[in-house]
Formats: C-alpha cells, structure tokens, sequence
C-alpha cells in the first residue's frame, strides 16, 4: 500500500474555520503540487479530502473525482485517518488531503509506531509505502517534497 499524506495549501485566516479558502499563493501551491502528482499517481489512486473548504480546493487543482471523508477533517486523530485509508492493508495507493497536526501524527505512527508531533508545511506531500520484503513487512518514507521545491 502506499499512503499520501497532502497537506492543504496556505489558507485565509478567519473563522469558521471550515469555510476557510486558500490564498492566492495556496492556489499556486496546490496547482503546482497537483501538477507534480499527476505523472506519478496510478489511475486507480483513491483520493480522499477533508471537508473543510481549503481541503476541497486543494484537492480540486488535482481533480473533481474524490471523496469527502469527515474521518480525516479537522481535529480527526491519526487513528480515524488509518482506519479511514485502510492502512496497512488495503491494496494500492490512498490519498489523504488533510490538516495538522493530524497529518504529522500519522506520518509519526506509521514511520514511527509513536504518535508525535511532526510537522507537515503546507502545501507538502508525504509518500509513504508499506510492502513485503522477504517476507518482511516494512514502512518506507519514500519521499517529502514541499511546494517550495517545485
């Protein structure tokens, strides 16, 4: 399985915090990053987004086919996000567009096996894989790239 932990771009301040929409620089950031993705993802990737607005929109500079999962919204813990992906087990890769500090303590837990605070910047992507080697299982950051360094 290969799990991608996508960070939402930069947003607006302000409150409700759910209707919050990302900035004129947060729109180039998930274009950019979108635009990053698409060579590399399989066709059959699922993609599932936060219902907050600016996870919405940064998931939509990428597509307009994905799942709405209250399971990795705002203040969702590493947990919910897991058991949301399927992680270990399901089969293919699993997009996650969501929030901190949630996103860093899934990245912790799984690279890990401790939730801690790690930090995700905005915008940024985190590809993890879990496979079989010799009969082994083992987790693999295989990449972080942020907006930055596109």
């Amino acid at each position: 399985m290969d799990l991608i932990l996508w960070r939402h771009a930069e947003a607006e301040d302000g409150l409700p915090d759910s209707a919050r929409e990302l900035t004129g620089k947060g729109w180039k950031q998930a274009r950019s990053m979108a635009a990053w993705l698409e060579p590399r993802l399989p066709k059959d990737a699922r993609i599932i987004v936060s219902p907050a607005q600016r996870t919405q929109q940064t998931a939509s500079a990428f597509c307009n086919t994905f799942e709405t999962v209250r399971e990795v919204g705002v203040g969702a813990s590493a947990r919910d996000v897991l058991a949301a992906t399927g992680w270990p087990a399901a089969n293919g890769t699993v997009v996650v567009v969501g929030h901190q500090p949630t996103l860093g303590e899934v990245a912790a837990l799984v690279l890990s096996g401790e939730l801690a605070g790690w930090n995700i910047k905005k915008g940024s992507v985190w590809w993890i894989s879990r496979k079989e080697k010799s009969g082994v299982e083992e987790t693999v950051l295989r990449l972080v790239i942020s907006p930055d360094m596109l």
